[in-house]
């Protein structure tokens, strides 16, 4: 009972995300940024500090959003008259926003400025030379990519179906970063083969359970196994 409540309280969590991407283009646009931004991260050297501040302000400005569609959707629903302290809790709420995304573009310049400077033969140097960092970036950029094609196609939820399926993807992603890095090592084949294996038992399982068919657990994998493929054979 308690894992099936968690696993609703999951649900709903990604409902909200996708429902907001679905509907509210600010939000569209700073998922496109996100994206963006983490993609020109491989560029670059981050160490763990700019990282994670990278990482918070990309949240940041996201839950802000978020939080500014949740108080417009309340306020809502008390009547389209015209209310004073409606407006100021609306203008309060987008004034949040806005001073999340001053702030991500403070941050921006403060980690890419100086690297923008940088020969561009010396970042790409830098990338090849850390898998580690490239496969984290292919996992979220193939997790963003996942959310948005479910926002735009109108199909499923996070754990409850959809095109495609994310678990899918992910697990996928997971192989082929792991197939990549292991390559040429002397275990390289035999690891390869079991991220093979249970990347295959993760997409089985979601067919078999009925939350996803056997053409979205496909999409899944071709998409996971696509975007990680074309990151590592750029960068890698």
């Amino acid at each position: 009972m308690y894992r099936r409540s968690t696993l609703k309280s999951f649900t709903w969590a990604f409902e909200g995300i996708v429902y907001v991407l679905r509907t509210q283009r600010n939000m569209k646009i700073h998922f496109a940024i996100a994206i963006i931004v983490f993609s020109g991260s491989l560029f670059f050297d981050l160490n763990r500090t700019e990282l994670i501040a990278l990482l918070l302000t990309i949240s940041f400005v996201l839950v802000m959003e978020m939080i500014n569609t949740a108080v417009e959707a309340a306020i809502d629903t008390f009547g389209t008259a015209f209310d004073p302290m409606a407006k100021i809790a609306k203008d309060v709420a987008a004034g949040a926003v806005l001073i999340a995304a001053v702030n991500a573009v403070a941050v921006a310049y403060l980690i890419f400025f100086d690297r923008l400077q940088e020969p561009s033969r010396n970042m790409v140097r830098l990338v090849r030379q850390s898998p580690i960092h490239l496969s984290v970036i292919a996992l979220v950029l193939v997790i963003l990519l996942v959310i948005v094609l479910k926002a735009v196609l109108h199909r499923g939820t996070p754990f409850q179906g959809g095109m495609p399926s994310g678990h899918s993807a992910v697990a996928f992603a997971g192989w082929t970063a792991i197939t990549f890095i292991s390559a040429g090592s002397e275990y390289g084949v035999l690891v390869s083969v079991v991220g093979l294996i249970m990347a295959l038992l993760v997409a089985q399982s979601r067919v078999e359970s009925g939350i996803h068919s056997t053409w979205e657990v496909v999409a899944g994998a071709v998409l996971g196994t696509l975007v990680t493929t074309f990151l590592f054979q750029l960068w890698g």
